[in-house]
């Protein structure tokens, strides 16, 4: 349990921090972060699967279409959704950023309700409804709804409704989709590397290690919460993953200085408040089914 706890923290913890690791690499262009992150997670995936010599799933995979079209969308969905995060932390949205993953576990209430007709229960529906008020009053203050949260979360639900299903473990799923991303990747560094106009060719050394290790930067907190989860009650997992995007919250107010006016912090409120009924709502849920286990 203890050592559970430990992993999963050690995973938000990373996940919290990933802004400052992203704002460093701010010089590089968002596309080149991007390929950069998918190559060098996909090399660090071979080397640890080979060191655990966990590779007999291959020849099984390979040989099933319909699984790796599966993997094959949830790469387009996981890749979205950092393309749209890395540009999000170096065009100074970081908070806005952190709203996706404040309103991630509320959009899978939200999903499992309309797409497997899963029944509500009284507190998720207020909390659903109170964070839909906190996302109108953004909209109605920006004029246009807050997109870059909305899009990251619903990106980030779907990747996990699908990958719920997948046939494969985290790791082995996580290899198959850098796999799948990394021809393309590695077609849009040798563009750039014939075009002059490669970031990684002329960067510092500071800045090229910092971007080959976007692999274990990616990696890591991926093993961490694989081994937590599986640790840890699945009620404690939903409270403690708030701490990834309260720290992208305190890191783009504090850290990159940006603008959190009162009037947005109404709409944001709203969202922590509904987050809290969910929250306390499913640990107190979670207590009683183990009580009566």
């Amino acid at each position: 349990m203890n050592i559970g706890i430990a992993y999963a923290l050690a995973a938000y913890l990373l996940w919290g921090l990933l802004p400052i690791y992203l704002h460093l690499l701010g010089a590089i262009a968002t596309p080149e972060i991007l390929a950069h992150r998918i190559l060098w997670s996909l090399v660090t995936m071979v080397v640890l699967l080979a060191a655990l010599r966990r590779y007999a799933w291959i020849p099984a995979a390979l040989a099933q279409p319909r699984a790796l079209a599966r993997f094959a969308l949830t790469a387009s969905l996981i890749s979205l959704n950092w393309v749209l995060y890395i540009w999000s932390i170096n065009a100074g949205h970081t908070v806005d950023a952190s709203l996706g993953y404040f309103i991630n576990p509320l959009v899978n209430v939200l999903i499992g309700a309309l797409l497997f007709k899963e029944r509500l229960r009284r507190a998720q529906v207020l909390a659903l409804l109170i964070a839909a008020l906190g996302v109108a009053w953004l909209t109605w203050l920006a004029g246009a709804p807050p997109w870059i949260g909305l899009a990251l979360a619903l990106s980030f639900s779907f990747y996990g409704l699908l990958r719920k299903t997948a046939a494969l473990g985290a790791l082995e799923g996580f290899t198959v989709e850098t796999a799948l991303l990394a021809p393309l990747a590695l077609a849009y560094v040798a563009w750039l590397a014939a075009h002059g106009r490669l970031g990684f060719a002329t960067a510092p050394t500071r800045l090229q290690v910092l971007l080959m290790l976007a692999g274990p930067a990616t990696t890591a907190p991926l093993l961490l919460f694989a081994a937590g989860v599986r640790r840890i009650p699945f009620s404690l997992t939903g409270v403690l993953q708030y701490l990834a995007p309260t720290l992208q919250w305190l890191t783009g107010i504090y850290l990159f200085h940006e603008a959190f006016d009162p009037h947005k912090a109404i709409g944001f409120g709203l969202i922590w408040l509904a987050l809290l009924i969910y929250a306390a709502e499913s640990l107190w849920v979670g207590w009683q089914r183990s009580a009566q286990a």
